[in-house]
């Protein structure tokens, strides 16, 4: 409890020794060995959870508009809808168990409890899917349409429940894994910070096992056994990554909780609205809790070693001390440090950055729904006697990525470290820009594709091979090497002692977006193009051959490439606060003083550090 105390103090600004400034303890409170806790030796652990529990949750996610289409008897764009909400909610929710981890529980506590949550709910949707009158009556939607009994509210309501348990469950895990696993390095030290970046590429990795497992062998025995099976198989691979989570628990650096992560940001806010008549002195150096002000009593800590940026001076307002001759001591309501206040900058300037990837993630929304029925009215026959099924498309980038990430981190990391002297070979944003570039060829493809089985099925009653819609698949795959890796590298690096799992987190609310975005375009185009005058929707009938699911495509691309345009603003715009990314070993003065001054994606009008 002192250790947590201590840290909380230190997140709050207050005066601390510096020799508790990465405070980690293990599994029962005490201070960590650097001998025996934290490095590889605890990595793989986490990375055995995240390959198991994407493999669980992407089996179900991947298929499961197939089973709420052909089982639950919903109609194509309200299938679509729920598969969407709910992938959007699983990565809503993980700002919810950020912020647990990083206040109250810890990393490994939450994942543990909100593990056991997501395996309950596996089990319950196995349930739903085995007993017959936990579902509608047998009907085959492509024949009979409109014709087929929906699911009523009862066996609606089961449904659900297991699904949104599933979303609780996963939502709460997937940025404590993140953060768990970078936990383990200290990214201030330089060789650490190399096996840092390391780390996020082999995540990655693990992520790209876990999904190519559950498109495949995953999805196949859904497709053969049934969705009550398939659904069994997730919650065994559900249990299986728990197991790994707790067969590190003796090796693990954790990060104590510090208490509310709001609080010191409210304080900042209010401080700067109270004070709002007041006058910014010309010179940062006398705002109270500058590391240079005369009467700083400040210590060095990553907490408070933030120094003073230009940017939304109005929060400065916040570190300035009313002299009422009483020398009485002002709230911290009403007064803040300069760390405090540019903790609150750095939170309002990664939003922009943020929020350029939602579009990218409703590309992924497409991939993941009507890429997927796309599949089904084409021709999945490989041999006489084996078909594919279609959400096993989605394994092909993955098949891909399984060869590319590794060359990615021993071929390019490296020939780019010399060429840039950055750690991670090209910088974060970078990395997220030529990702959501590449995006935009996806959507191309996909609306080219679509056109032709269309126009295939429609004017010549022919049916196109399945493989013809592997290539935007594959384009996809590659765009979100680049913008997922780098999009969580960025966020960990950029986020602060005390905030690194609700930072994390941000990363994957954009996914929630991203998915909920596509919901919200799929009703707006259904209700704009309904009032053509063909009368018809680009996606209100259940039969692709009627919908216009190639103009959608087209549509998203647009969109793509001018979120890419506005990304580029965004990355010339943003600055990193220098003071928490350690000037390079292997450097020197000289050369740092280089590296602050020529940067790619990063303002010329701010001092930006890009090599972390």
């Amino acid at each position: 409890m002192e250790v947590v105390e201590t840290t909380r103090q230190n997140f709050k600004g207050e005066s601390m020794s510096s020799s508790v400034e990465d405070v980690s303890v293990d599994w029962r409170g005490r201070p960590c060995k650097p001998n025996k806790h934290g490095g590889m030796r605890a990595a793989p652990f986490v990375l055995g959870l995240q390959a198991f529990e994407m493999m669980a949750i992407a089996a179900v996610g991947n298929n499961l508009i197939t089973y709420v289409f052909n089982e639950m008897h919903f109609s194509l764009s309200k299938s679509a809808n729920i598969v969407t909400n709910f992938i959007g909610t699983v990565f809503l929710l993980s700002l919810l168990g950020g912020f647990l981890s990083d206040s109250y529980l810890g990393s490994f506590w939450t994942m543990l409890i909100f593990g056991f949550v997501e395996l309950s709910g596996f089990i319950l949707l196995s349930v739903q899917a085995h007993l017959p009158q936990l579902r509608p009556p047998q009907c085959n939607m492509l024949a009979k349409g409109n014709h087929c009994l929906q699911a009523n509210e009862f066996q609606a309501l089961i449904f659900f429940m297991a699904l949104y348990l599933v979303a609780l469950g996963s939502g709460c895990l997937k940025p404590n894994i993140i953060s768990l696993g970078a936990d383990q390095f200290v990214k201030e030290d330089h060789k650490q910070s190399r096996k840092l970046s390391t780390y996020f590429n082999a995540a990655y990795f693990s992520f790209c096992v876990g999904e190519l497992i559950a498109l495949t062998v995953l999805v196949w025995v859904q497709t053969r056994s049934g969705m009550d099976v398939g659904f069994g198989v997730s919650a065994a691979a559900m249990a299986m990554g728990l197991t790994c989570l707790i067969s590190g628990t003796l090796v693990y650096k954790n990060k104590p909780p510090r208490g509310s992560i709001f609080t010191p940001i409210a304080q900042v806010f209010v401080a700067a609205i109270t004070k709002r008549k007041q006058v910014c002195p010309s010179n940062p150096e006398m705002l109270h809790g500058s590391l240079n002000h005369p009467n700083s009593i400040i210590t060095s800590s990553p907490d408070n070693d933030l120094l003073h940026t230009e940017k939304f001076r109005f929060l400065d307002k916040a570190c300035i001390k009313i002299q009422d001759g009483g020398n009485m001591k002002e709230s911290p309501w009403r007064l803040c440090t300069v760390a405090q206040v540019e903790q609150v900058k750095i939170i309002i300037s990664v939003v922009p950055i943020f929020a350029c990837t939602i579009i990218f993630n409703t590309i992924l929304a497409q991939l993941q729904t009507f890429s997927v029925q796309q599949g089904s009215a084409m021709d999945t026959k490989l041999t006489k006697n084996f078909q594919i099924p279609p959400a096993s498309l989605q394994s092909i980038p993955y098949i891909m990525l399984i060869f590319l990430v590794p060359l990615y981190e021993t071929v390019f990391v490296p020939l780019a470290r010399k060429i840039t002297g950055k750690d991670s070979g090209i910088s974060p944003l970078q990395r997220v820009g030529i990702g959501l570039f590449i995006a935009t060829f996806s959507m191309i493809s996909a609306a080219l594709v679509e056109n032709k089985r269309r126009k295939s099925a429609v004017n010549l009653h022919e049916t196109l091979s399945i493989f013809w819609i592997a290539p935007q698949f594959l384009i996809f795959g590659i765009s979100e090497m680049f913008t997922a890796v780098g999009l969580i590298e960025f966020f960990y690096k950029q986020s602060l002692a005390g905030m690194q799992s609700f930072l994390t987190a941000m990363t994957y609310c954009s996914y929630s977006f991203g998915f909920y975005l596509s919901s919200l375009l799929v009703s707006l185009v259904n209700k704009i193009t309904s009032n053509s005058s063909n009368g018809s929707g680009w996606l209100s009938d259940n039969d692709l051959n009627k919908d216009r699911l190639d103009l959608f495509y087209w549509l998203l691309a647009a969109l793509s490439l001018i979120n890419f345009l506005n990304y580029l603003f965004w990355s010339k715009w943003y600055s990193y606060n220098p003071s928490i990314s350690p000037i390079p070993q292997h450097h020197d003065h000289h050369h740092f003083v280089e590296d602050l001054n020529h940067q790619s994606f990063s303002s010329s009008k701010h001092i930006g550090v890009e090599n972390i």
